[in-house]
């Protein structure tokens, strides 16, 4: 249990009931509190605080519920009017010293259990199983020291009565990862009381934890078929479908789908708290809900606005911002990265989803500079590079794309975007080339032996990339000597034609090959002009067939069928 300094205006007077339902006796509330049903507990309790006011068991059970909701100043204060109340009653000693574990002062701790110790009968176990758990609910829980104390009261409670003790050793054990030992505890706490839900629940979920899913599942599904009230079961059910959904990506919607609605009933059935509602935005990024989540964590940041993990909600309502592409996305991230100027609480995906708000917004350079930081801390970030590439490209900033998909290729050679990448990284440099050239920048044939470079990659490991022939005829024919070219484009088109006409036709029916079946045969038929006239007409005419206004075929053909220059006669 996460505990916080929280305060609420904590009144112990007589609580006006807005409803009859409630009943008003401790064995109802400590079922309330088992449920997780917080806010029907403390009313209940601080209704029997009123009526039973000398009783330190209500005082002590309020303060409990306190403290699960990490409002821990107001349930020292609980504590200590159940001590003035009932000054025998060792629990709220108890109580004391988990409030003090919490606030880190492990001395006052030991003084609190130790008076709790001393006012108990040397028969009750109960402050022992309470202390126990006080050093387990910790964020760094105290493993050995919760040991000694739920051992004590083990053996001081010699007959097995009370369930709790093995229920608290189960989880102590849970939670070490000793499913052995969690398993036989959470047994022998059924073997008291097979009604005891929460004992069938950890067992599932401890099959969670070692990924047995199918036989977490069935156990979960049981307790809800015995019990379908029971929310915590629904918690555990929904926490298993979504770590299901991520060891098989193949199921994972189907999965998520089912950690969402098992979410949503478990917040049904209980406190819709902050830590709850959370989680459940948690649920909805998981499962690729944006809309819903863009809705319910602009809910709970109205909510709670001064809540210590705003930073997380923050976080979420700006990630579902970008991801549904709302304008209000970059506004959302950059006030995120201001209220949070120490960096070192900032995470990859921050930086990753402020560079795709920064390309949504044609931020091209700060969108490159947020999503290099984000591969730097983490690699898996390597394919956002490729959003990069693409929107410079678009944007016909093709140097600058060409560097952004060199750097792709080589942070991740065998990507799941690799192939793409080798063409659009050719593509970019030729028309870099093309434009310098057209400028009369004089550019350098560096960069058409880049561009040719990936495209052979490409008609190596992708044979049948059509468009990799097609882009390295264009590079070709830049490389020939323009002045005098020896037709270096002509292997390419004709490589193009055989695949797409000889060795895989369907290929060739596909509509958006059309055009470059064209540009094949009219370059062709260009290559074979001076040398094949019969071979360059069949080509044009083949390149009309599917464009019949083609003006580069005609042009071809009527040049074809002008009569040859006369050579001028030799003077005798």
């Amino acid at each position: 249990m996460k505990m916080t300094k929280k305060a609420i205006t904590l009144s112990l007077g007589l609580v006006v009931m807005g409803s009859a339902s409630f009943a008003q006796n401790l064995s109802d509330a400590k079922k309330a509190i088992d449920a997780e049903q917080y806010a029907k507990a403390t009313s209940m309790l601080k209704s029997l605080v009123s009526s039973q006011a000398g009783k330190g068991e209500n005082y002590f059970n309020l303060g409990d519920v306190y403290l699960h909701n990490e409002y821990v100043d107001s349930a020292k204060a609980v504590f200590t009017k159940g001590i003035a109340a009932d000054p025998k009653f060792a629990l709220n000693y108890v109580g004391l010293g988990h409030v003090d574990l919490a606030t880190n002062n492990a001395a006052s701790a030991k003084t609190n259990f130790d008076k709790a110790i001393g006012l108990a009968s040397k028969k009750d176990h109960t402050p022992y199983l309470y202390i126990g758990k006080a050093y387990l609910e910790q964020d760094k829980p105290d493993f050995a020291a919760a040991l000694t104390n739920l051992t004590k009261a083990d053996e001081v409670d010699a007959a097995d009565k009370d369930p709790e003790t093995f229920l608290a050793l189960g989880d102590l054990y849970a939670a070490q990862k000793k499913n052995s030992e969690a398993l036989s505890n959470y047994l022998r706490a059924l073997n008291i009381n097979e009604g005891l839900v929460r004992a069938k629940v950890q067992i599932g979920r401890m099959y969670k934890e070692s990924r047995a899913f199918p036989e977490s599942e069935t156990q979960l599904k049981e307790v809800i078929t015995a019990d379908p009230n029971y929310g915590p079961a629904y918690r555990e059910i929904a926490e298993l479908y979504m770590q299901w959904a991520n060891f098989e990506p193949a199921h994972y919607d189907e999965k998520s789908k089912q950690a969402l609605e098992n979410y949503k009933k478990y917040m049904d059935l209980t406190d819709k708290s902050f830590d709850t509602r959370l989680r459940y935005a948690q649920f909805l990024f998981y499962a690729k809900d944006f809309k819903a989540l863009e809705t319910e964590t602009a809910d709970i940041a109205k909510l709670y606005p001064n809540n210590q993990k705003t930073l997380v909600i923050n976080r979420l309502q700006a990630y579902s911002a970008a991801e549904n592409k709302s304008p209000e996305s970059l506004k959302l991230l950059t006030d995120f990265f201001a209220k949070n100027p120490d960096t070192s609480r900032l995470i990859a995906a921050d930086y990753l989803y402020l560079g795709k708000a920064q390309l949504v917004a044609g931020q091209d350079s700060l969108a490159l500079k947020s999503i290099r930081t984000a591969i730097a801390k983490d690699s898996t970030n390597i394919e956002a590079l490729e959003d990069v590439g693409k929107a410079l490209y678009t944007n016909k900033k093709y140097d600058q794309a060409a560097a952004v998909y060199k750097d792709a290729i080589k942070l991740n050679p065998n990507g799941k975007g690799s192939l793409t990448n080798y063409y659009y990284l050719a593509s970019a440099d030729y028309f870099d080339y093309a434009n310098k050239d057209k400028d009369k920048k004089n550019p350098s044939k560096t960069i058409l032996v880049e561009a040719d470079s990936a495209l052979a990659h490409l008609n190596k490991v992708s044979p049948e990339f059509t468009l990799a022939y097609i882009m390295r005829g264009r590079v070709a024919g830049y490389m020939d000597d323009q002045t005098n070219p020896k037709g270096l484009r002509a292997p390419f088109y004709q490589a193009y034609i055989d695949l797409v006409t000889v060795t895989k036709p369907e290929l060739g029916a596909a509509e958006a090959e059309k055009r470059n079946l064209v540009e094949a045969y009219t370059n062709l038929g260009f290559f074979y002009s001076p040398t094949d006239k019969a071979k360059a007409t069949e080509l044009f005419n083949k390149a009309l067939v599917i464009d019949p206004a083609n003006a580069n075929a005609q042009t071809g053909l009527k040049q074809l069928a002008a009569p040859a220059a006369k050579a001028p006669s030799k003077k005798k």
